[in-house]
């Protein structure tokens, strides 16, 4: 019964009945837990009396012993274990602010907010009583762990020794992201605790301040091949070059030409690329932009499809896969086609109205932009503007330099420039990438017995789970029915009229 009491204040769940993670089950003197940390493999315990006789370790599935085992650590079925008499002290002070807090809100005449808080919290002090966790435990961490109101949270970062070198990557977007995490979780959460929805302690749940962050942080490398004012700043000029590419590839080319007349002269370039069956990125300004340059280009035979951020995250990697397959010449983004875009096969970055100064014609939107076509010996960027501004001067200069320092390192060494060459596989090192495959025959046999009407429908059903496995982070799932889709797509173009064309008539219905 003691060994039973511990495993249940770890936050292990008895199931006698649904044997899985983070369970366990007794048959007479014999116990079988299921480690929350273990998915192929659990636990037997054979006792007499208060003895453990032996100790396996188990397929959970078959039951079958696979070995004996000396001694086992089990670690607790959740990250919110909290000690019982630490619990106990954390109740007490949630009741304690949640009576001054509901004081506050029946003075401001918030009858509402404060019959909601009250409830909500009482419910959840109810379950820590029970069953050591709720709902929403994180919300209280102030109180679990004892910190004031107000002080930092304990992360990752105080786990590391004090002279750890840490690294951040592409440093122009990931230090903006630390700046801003704490004010953006603020503002949601002072919404839910002016509305009732939390205790104000709830703010101490919270990302480290920009502050907090840099305190804990001794040594750090900015890594970034458009480093801020920040790093830069930081560095105190001590700054390491990394530009020299062993394959002597050097940055694109960049040509400006007039905007005016843009559209039409680009459509001669994607069509000479097509012809040598090398791909290009265009970049435009607005949503709108990109799906009406697609509609017009495809009127006019080019094989085009566009990228933005409606486009969903499973889809976007598809498309990427199927530009560098050759199964389109040019993909039309806006803001997505920077860092972390790894298209050898690209040649030609087009940067359409290049000279609206802001944001995605910044300086270092720009060279980040440049870049997508250095993976290519044929590499080339045409900005389209009526003026250059200061932004497309210094881009421009920087790329420029880069050349030069490339090109005398080639000459040096004897080096003749390649096209990178990579697998089509490793055009994004996630895991979506590693989910491609083929589809089995059962699903083929599906799409030949059902009915165009109940095609449709199965299509849709299918999209809402694999919208629903992506949610969950399931994504080896959500790539399975991704593929059962287009199994099914594909049975439909035979049947109907291509999805492509029924998209593309859907949006201009829409429109008119």
């Amino acid at each position: 019964s003691d060994l039973l009491s511990i495993l249940v204040e770890i936050l292990y769940e008895r199931n006698d009945v649904d044997f899985h993670r983070g369970t366990f089950r007794v048959r007479g003197d014999i116990l079988e837990i299921f480690p929350a940390h273990e998915e192929e493999r659990a636990i037997r315990v054979e006792l007499w009396e208060d003895v453990i006789e032996a100790l396996y370790e188990i397929d959970p599935l078959k039951g079958r012993v696979l070995r004996e085992l000396e001694a086992f650590t089990i670690y607790p079925a959740s990250h919110y274990v909290t000690p019982r008499d630490r619990l106990r002290l954390a109740i007490e002070g949630i009741r304690e602010e949640l009576r001054e807090r509901v004081r506050e809100l029946r003075e401001q005449r918030k009858l509402l907010e404060a019959q909601r808080l009250e409830q909500r919290t009482l419910f959840d002090l109810e379950m820590l009583e029970e069953l050591g966790y709720c709902k929403g435990i994180e919300n209280y961490s102030r109180h679990l762990t004892g910190r004031l109101p107000g002080e930092p949270p304990y992360t990752l970062l105080d786990y590391l020794p004090d002279d750890a070198l840490i690294f951040i990557d592409e440093s122009h977007v990931t230090i903006p992201q630390l700046q801003g995490m704490y004010h953006g979780d603020r503002s949601r959460k002072e919404t839910l605790v002016e509305y009732g929805f939390r205790l104000p302690s709830a703010l101490d749940n919270r990302p480290l301040k920009f502050e907090e962050f840099e305190e804990r942080v001794g040594q750090v490398v900015y890594v970034s091949a458009t480093p801020g004012d920040y790093e830069l700043s930081k560095a105190q000029g001590h700054v390491a070059e990394q530009i020299i590419r062993p394959t002597g590839l050097m940055d694109p080319e960049v040509e400006v030409r007039p905007a005016d007349g843009q559209v039409e002269d680009l459509y001669w370039e994607i069509k000479k690329r097509a012809q040598r069956g090398e791909r290009v990125l265009v970049t435009t300004l607005t949503k709108r932009m990109a799906e009406d340059l697609t509609d017009y280009y495809r009127e006019r035979g080019l094989k085009v499809r566009y990228m933005h951020s409606e486009v969903d995250t499973l889809e976007r990697v598809e498309i990427l896969r199927d530009l560098r397959l050759g199964k389109f010449d040019c993909l039309i983004g806006i803001n997505l086609l920077r860092e972390g875009l790894d298209l050898p096969e690209v040649s030609l970055v087009a940067i359409l109205d290049a000279d609206k100064e802001g944001f995605l014609r910044s300086e270092r939107a720009l060279i980040q932009t440049f870049g997508r076509a250095a993976r290519n010996v044929n590499g080339r960027v045409i900005l389209y503007a009526d003026t250059i501004t200061q932004s497309m001067a210094r881009a421009i200069q920087e790329t420029e330099r880069r050349r030069r320092i490339q090109a005398e390192y080639n000459r040096r060494h004897g080096i003749t420039p390649e096209t990178v060459k990579k697998q089509i596989t490793d055009i994004l090192s996630s895991i979506y990438e590693a989910d491609y495959f083929t589809v089995p025959v059962s699903e083929r046999e599906e799409a030949e017995q059902l009915s165009p009407k109940e095609m449709r429908k199965r299509i849709e059903q299918l999209r809402r789970e694999m919208k629903e496995a992506a949610r969950r982070l399931e994504f080896e799932r959500a790539a399975e029915i991704r593929d059962r889709i287009k199994a099914l797509e594909e049975r439909l173009l035979q049947l109907e009229v291509p999805v492509e064309e029924r998209r593309l008539k859907a949006r201009r219905l829409k429109r008119a």
